[in-house]
């Protein structure tokens, strides 16, 4: 199919987004699901299965030529990933221990990635209503109950020496992160869930930073990535280095950091000595 012949693709994901989060929100409301262990020890719900079937029904008819790379799918080998030009990159639902624990801070993330880079990112956090969307070199957006409004990330007043709110897990230990971050710096902190929805808070001006220490997956910052650059922030690994997609057997990300404001000495601030990038191994 020629580019010409295509839906418009960011339309697309953020309907189909929509479709498998209301879906997700009526398991997660009636309380209706099952809970499974992977091989990783990491959970997974049938609403996950769910979510997934949706959206890849729903993109393999409309895009029959642009492959699917799902968390819940079987991941095509770096042979046959290495000659996709572009792909849809989805997490079902990021957050599934805040789906078990009924905290609200789970979303369904579908990304599209283009030669190794994000150009289009929807995350659709299906218990708040809203739903966040960029398009590379288009600006970030937010749609919610109160409208639909462009985003970006908070401008500190002083960069060197503003308060920073730093987004932080729910179930991560917080010693473990702030030990590595912050340590001349005055904070605040912000509770949530999913990686996705700390990126949003960031994207939009609610939080000025994020960390995240532990296994995460390609599709946990695909849509983030490209909605957070676009609202004027940055993820990178721990170190600095760009997170890379598709270059790699292992679909799994480093350690990796979310960051707003784009003049505050971040590298200051994140003080990250033990880290080892696996990009390098």
């Amino acid at each position: 199919m020629p580019d010409d012949a295509h839906p418009d693709l960011l339309k697309l994901a953020k309907e189909v987004a929509i479709e498998a989060g209301k879906a997700v929100l009526e398991v997660y409301e009636n309380r209706d699901f099952d809970a499974y262990q992977k091989d990783d020890d990491s959970p997974v719900t049938s609403a996950d299965y769910l979510a997934n079937d949706i959206i890849n029904k729903r993109l393999s008819e409309a895009t029959p030529d642009i492959p699917i790379l799902s968390e819940e799918n079987k991941h095509a080998s770096l042979e046959e990933r290495k000659h996709w030009s572009r792909y849809w990159l989805i997490d079902p639902i990021d957050g599934t221990q805040e789906f078990i624990a009924r905290s609200g801070d789970f979303a369904v993330n579908i990304a599209l990635i283009e030669n190794n880079e994000p150009t289009i990112g929807v995350i659709f956090w299906p218990p708040g209503q809203s739903i966040y969307y960029a398009q590379k070199g288009k600006g970030a957006f937010k749609s919610s109950p109160e409208g639909d409004r462009p985003i970006s990330v908070r401008k500190l007043s002083d960069p060197n020496s503003s308060v920073v709110m730093i987004a932080i897990s729910r179930r991560q230990s917080r010693e473990k992160v702030l030990n590595r971050m912050c340590a001349k710096r005055i904070y605040n902190m912000l509770p949530l869930g999913s990686c996705s929805l700390k990126s949003c808070f960031i994207a939009e001006g609610k939080a000025d930073v994020f960390m995240r220490i532990g296994i995460t997956g390609e599709w946990d910052t695909g849509a983030s990535q490209c909605i957070v650059s676009e609202a004027g922030g940055s993820i990178t690994t721990a170190n600095f280095e760009p997170l890379t997609y598709n270059k790699r057997h292992s679909l799994e990300n480093p350690d990796f950091v979310v960051m707003g404001d784009q003049r505050v000495p971040w590298q200051d601030i994140v003080q990250y000595d033990d880290y080892e990038n696996p990009y390098t191994k």
